[in-house]
């Protein structure tokens, strides 16, 4: 994406993030949960730096971009300005991007094909660096989006780490728009749990208090922060 493909800027809402940390606090108390549990991750994608500038200074430090090549775009700048932010890659990976990825991105939260796997053990070998990586799960098993199938979903992780050599830290999923989101929340939380895994990339703008509720650790939150693209 080019800078003419990111959105004008429409100004930062009053309050947004505020009231995004106000809601999370107040579903982890709901949850019995400590807020430092759960990591807000705050969706940039298609938002040119002067709009991301103000989120950073009302004091959020973790971002979510889907494109590896936007990212590439504004975010350099950004972190050598803000050396504390940390940026997250939400969206799907191609193997030929693996060599930028691993060099921009704390998180890649969509691991999830062989190509994928054997390009990143690479990358990470290669630049010493290593990204927290989530395996993405399609819990509706839609043929449009992303991810392992639930069913294929443990020897997955059993190949990312035999195979590959990569660390896993958690799993990400996406669920159908159509359906109630939390069953495939719990769905994810459990093949998380079998296979040894702490990290759970779900929830966004509209359902993150259900995500928390279901065992959350990091929720991707954009609209609600950013206002409407």
């Amino acid at each position: 994406m080019t800078e003419a493909n990111v959105a004008p800027v429409t100004g930062y809402p009053p309050n947004a993030l505020a009231a995004v940390e106000a809601e999370i606090a107040r579903a982890c108390r709901d949850a019995q949960r400590d807020r430092a549990s759960v990591t807000l991750i705050a969706v940039s994608k298609t938002f040119a730096a002067d709009a991301i500038i103000p989120v950073i200074a009302a004091g959020q430090r973790v971002f979510g971009e889907n494109r590896v090549q936007e990212a590439k775009a504004k975010w350099p700048a950004l972190t050598s300005a803000y050396s504390d932010v940390a940026l997250h890659l939400i969206g799907p990976l191609q193997s030929n991007k693996a060599k930028e990825a691993v060099a921009l991105f704390d998180a890649i939260h969509s691991v999830d094909r062989p190509s994928i796997c054997q390009a990143l053990a690479k990358e990470i070998e290669s630049q010493n660096r290593h990204p927290q990586l989530f395996v993405q799960i399609n819990t509706g098993e839609e043929p449009q989006k992303a991810g392992i199938a639930p069913g294929e979903a443990d020897a997955f992780i059993a190949s990312c780490r035999d195979t590959y050599g990569l660390t896993i830290s958690g799993l990400m999923c996406i669920p159908p728009v159509d359906e109630p989101p939390a069953a495939h929340f719990a769905l994810t939380a459990k093949i998380a749990a079998r296979n040894g895994l702490t990290n759970l990339s779900m929830g966004m703008s509209a359902d993150f208090a259900t995500a928390i509720m279901l065992g959350a650790t990091h929720v991707r939150v954009g609209s609600a922060i950013f206002g409407h693209r």
